[in-house]
């Protein structure tokens, strides 16, 4: 997450050299995405006050100005529409320009008088409903950028556009200012309450400890049952409007904590039991990586975590071309869960008038392009959801990451993630087309409702894409409707070209990357935690630093138990050849508890010293309720 705190797959048959897509099966269409719907849904209507300055094409478009005088209405490319002279209003009113139908696009009103610039947006009517299992979402971040007497408009917003699923934020301590004692009303409520009635699904994700759970608040809390009884607690309270969970964000980094795999494993599996215990239809997810390190990933799969999440969630602002070997990496470790990307986006810097942050003429423009990109690289690397970020005016440093704008009036972005929502609802990866002159993906989607197929192209430099037929209709990076040819002029900025369902039969193209199988498994309610002090971490390694001499070490580990009965184990410890250790053999633990033991290691370092990080394993056998595993590294490096 920046610091604002800041699906079922195709399969692939290869005839005559030509790739095919065919139809999911029934038991590859059954995913966490799709099953858990929660909230009923229509087609979104606008509210008669239009916030935002956002109308549906057909409408009449009637907007307040700051002021009277002579205003001139632009579109996205800076050409005049028209121009306006509006009189004096009436005392303490503001000027209203009427501005009759106009097309969709983005346009602003400029004035000589007036140093900023008025925007509005005309978009899609939608013709279906959005479908539940939709890959297009976004990060709203709506409780903490919002009051709640707003939420209302800004959910209407996002439901305009096409989006299924919102993420928002949360703080821990608001909701829990003391343990065990939740407040009874908060800005989160508001939130989850006024995006599901617009038939938007929730995310909900946080980042940080009460002081009361850890005083190092970045860090996880040091009891993990306090995690999973603040996560008991919220997926019951919010049944139904928050559908599901990300544990913690990006905890793999220093600013959200700096935790190895081995801790995100042990937070995950806690997290788990509490969201399932408050509901269990939410949806678990991981809790989000942000970076690829390798050490921190290769320690999930040591930890056998897969059970204990049911989407595996990443963020990314990568360059484009750099997204096949990192979904690469994310999807190896996911076990064949559904991939969700709950950040992402290719910024830009904000120029001019620091009071503003605005991008340039050119980079607004640029913003829109590269978001129609980033859902369309993320969607043929087979995504079930995609999360923009972000829809709030926001920036870091000199990052301008928001698609609209302060006064929630849009960016030509909005503009166009409302035609990402429309043209790929429901989008699933067919593969690209065989150019190497032209970026062209195909999708299988639903535009207005209707089975299609949709082409999405661009060009680094203007080529010419050839059809074997005359597509059914073209729309351009704001969702305009362009000339029907079957030479299709390209350049840098995307186009969205309708063809008929038949169609991605006939087109070659390289396929999308395959899933991999779904890898089966029994979550554990035995949950092991290594604690060890946050400075004596290695995170490039995922690894407790030792000092290099070492050869005594003890390691404190505890044990939860977040089952309904008592449980009997045994464990063993498996640790490099040469090496000791102490530790108890066999456990019974009643339902809540939290009971520590010692893990007492004799190192024998190698004449040579520590070349590389060796691997602590803890196994406990609890027999019908599951094995218990805890698998972390130390280095003396």
């Amino acid at each position: 997450m920046r610091q604002i705190r800041r699906f079922p797959w195709a399969r692939w048959v290869i005839l005559l050299g030509v790739v095919v897509c065919a139809h999911p099966t029934e038991a590859e269409q059954v995913a966490p995405a799709s099953i858990h719907t929660g909230v009923s849904r229509n087609i979104p209507q606008p509210l008669p006050h239009h916030p935002g300055n956002i109308f549906l094409e057909g409408e009449m478009v009637r907007i307040s100005l700051p002021r009277s005088g002579k205003w001139i209405l632009l579109d996205a490319e800076d050409q005049v529409v028209r121009q306006l002279e509006l009189k004096d209003p009436e005392a303490d009113k503001q000027a209203v320009a009427e501005l009759g139908k106009l097309p969709i696009g983005f346009y602003r009103l400029r004035s000589a008088g007036y140093s900023d610039w008025i925007s509005l947006g005309v978009i899609a009517r939608l013709q279906a409903k959005t479908p539940d299992s939709s890959p297009i979402a976004l990060d709203v971040a709506m409780s903490w950028f919002y009051p709640p007497e707003k939420m209302a408009d800004v959910a209407s917003l996002c439901a305009l556009a096409g989006v299924n699923w919102v993420r928002d934020r949360l703080a821990w301590p608001e909701v829990e200012p003391q343990p065990g004692k939740f407040a009874d009303r908060t800005r989160y409520d508001a939130a989850a309450e006024a995006q599901a009635a617009a038939g938007l699904k929730v995310l909900q994700v946080f980042h940080a400890s009460p002081r009361w759970a850890n005083p190092a608040v970045k860090r996880f809390p040091l009891d993990l049952r306090n995690v999973y009884r603040f996560l008991r607690h919220v997926a019951d309270r919010w049944r139904g409007k928050v559908l599901a969970y990300e544990p913690w964000n990006e905890a793999d980094i220093p600013g959200f904590g700096g935790h190895t795999g081995a801790e995100m494993a042990s937070l995950q599996k806690a997290a788990y039991w509490g969201i399932k215990a408050g509901n269990p239809e939410a949806i678990v997810c991981w809790n989000v990586f942000a970076s690829n390190n390798p050490a921190q990933l290769a320690e999930l799969e040591a930890n056998e975590v897969w059970p204990y999440f049911e989407t595996f969630n990443f963020h990314h602002y990568r360059p484009f071309e750099e997204y096949p070997r990192l979904y690469a990496d994310f999807r190896a470790i996911a076990a064949g869960r559904p991939l969700w990307v709950t950040e992402c986006a290719m910024p830009l810097p904000w120029t001019g008038d620091p009071a503003r942050k605005e991008l340039s003429d050119k980079d607004l423009r640029e913003q829109a392009r590269r978001l129609i990109k980033v859902y369309v690289g993320s969607l043929h690397e087979g995504t079930a959801a995609t999360f923009y970020f972000l829809l709030p005016h926001y920036v870091e440093g000199k990052t301008q990451f928001g698609i609209i704008r302060p006064d929630w009036t849009p960016r030509p972005a909005y503009v166009a993630l409302a035609a990402v929502g429309r043209l790929l609802a429901d989008g699933r990866p067919l593969g690209r087309l065989k150019n190497e002159n032209v970026h062209a993906y195909l999708f299988r989607a639903l535009p207005d409702g209707q089975p299609k197929v949709v082409l999405v192209a661009w060009a680094a430099r203007p080529e010419t894409l050839s059809l074997s037929q005359k597509p059914l209709a073209v729309y351009d990076y704001l969702g305009r409707p362009k000339e029907t040819v079957s030479d299709l002029p390209l350049n840098a900025s995307p186009v969205f070209v309708i063809l008929p369902p038949e169609e991605g039969e006939k087109l070659e193209c390289l396929p999308p990357p395959k899933p991999l199988p779904l890898r089966t498994g029994q979550p554990c309610p035995i949950v092991l935690q290594a604690l060890w002090p946050a400075d004596q971490l290695d995170l490039k390694q995922s690894a407790y630093r030792l000092p290099p001499e070492a050869v005594q070490v003890v390691v404190p580990i505890y044990l939860y138990h977040f089952g309904q009965q008592e449980a009997k184990g045994t464990f063993r410890v498996k640790v490099p050849e040469g090496w000791k250790t102490k530790f108890p053999d066999q456990e019974l633990l009643r339902p809540g508890d939290r009971v520590e033991r010692q893990l007492h290691i004799h190192i024998t370092v190698p004449p040579t010293g520590w070349d590389r990080p060796a691997t602590v394993r803890i196994e406990g056998d609890f027999g019908p309720i599951g094995q218990a595993v805890l698998s972390f590294r130390l280095t003396g490096r």
